[in-house]
């Protein structure tokens, strides 16, 4: 005997075998691009990375050449020409003008751009690795190696970091390298506390202790489940934190503390600039607004990212 079949049955199981599952990254993905911060943050980021790797192609001269003996007639301070509003065609056109050292104001923010998003992330980087590592090992084993670690970081914190910054940077040598150091130093207490903030409370889950008892090693925990579950506040921090990074090289830059002439960066074109920001204003303008734009995307893109990642705000 035949049992009756249920033909509504049949189109629903493979309907349900034929569904995907939701992927993780693509849900992630998904919640930042419905962030408008976050959108607005990754077109300005975006514009930025496109002009650092085709700054060859975008620049019209070389950012160190002087144009003495390339362009007749060149002075320096010249305001920008272009021929499109009104300056006159048998003049060579400067978008950005030239500058003190007669060179073209154009194509060092352009190259500037490259130099500013590796310092950024260069810095970062540095920070992040070492603050995580200190931050997870304290926040895991506690103790005496907590306390030692956390007062290490209380003395680093109990500096104002700009001046802290100086001070390596004298000790060290005047140079970009040495700024970038400066400051990725100077960080490593933010991203130890985060992470050991996260390490505290993700230790006690019961994930963690389910897989303590099945005999998982102290390594296994803290690289195989605590990490990967607690990084969600860290690259948020660490998006902010390129922002600050580029903003504060470009300050010791303008001190004259970080990139040294001929080096195109923008913290030391308006450094450089400062006494002619009145009778040429556009050698401060052009690089200022550059560093602010940089600086608001990945401020934004952080924001963007906090609200997405964020379990309490994207519900």
């Amino acid at each position: 005997m035949t049992m009756p079949t249920d033909k509504r049955a049949a189109p629903a199981a493979v309907q349900s075998g034929s569904a995907r599952p939701a992927s993780l990254w693509g849900d992630t993905l998904g919640n930042i691009l419905h962030q408008r911060n976050a959108i607005v943050g990754l077109t300005i980021i975006g514009f930025f990375i496109v002009v650092a790797v085709l700054a060859e192609q975008i620049a019209t001269f070389d950012p160190t050449t002087v144009l003495l003996d390339v362009e007749k007639g060149a002075k320096k301070l010249a305001a920008p020409c272009i021929h499109a509003l009104g300056c006159a065609a048998e003049r060579p056109e400067h978008y950005f003008g030239i500058d003190q050292n007669i060179r073209d104001v154009f194509s060092r923010v352009v190259f500037g751009t490259r130099v500013s998003l590796q310092i950024g992330l260069v810095t970062v980087g540095f920070a992040i690795v070492l603050g995580t590592t200190i931050g997870a090992v304290s926040g895991f084993l506690g103790g005496a190696v907590d306390n030692l670690f956390m007062r290490v970081m209380d003395v680093l914190l109990a500096f104002p970091a700009l001046l802290l910054s100086i001070a390596i940077v004298v000790v060290l040598g005047t140079s970009l390298i040495n700024a970038q150091l400066a400051i990725g130093i100077v960080a490593i207490p933010i991203y130890a506390r985060i992470m050991r903030a996260s390490v505290l409370s993700i230790r006690e889950r019961d994930f963690v202790t389910a897989s303590r008892a099945l005999g998982e090693s102290s390594t296994g925990l803290l690289v195989r489940r605590i990490l990967p579950n607690a990084l969600t506040p860290l690259i948020v921090q660490g998006t902010l934190g390129i922002a600050g990074a580029v903003l504060d090289v470009a300050a010791l830059s303008f001190l004259g503390l970080g990139a040294q002439p001929p080096l195109a960066e923008w913290g030391s074109m308006i450094g450089q600039a400062r006494n002619s920001m009145f009778s040429a204003p556009h050698l401060v303008l052009f690089p200022g607004i550059a560093l602010a734009l940089t600086v608001l995307g990945f401020n934004l893109l952080g924001d963007g990212l906090r609200d997405a990642l964020d379990p309490r705000l994207n519900r």
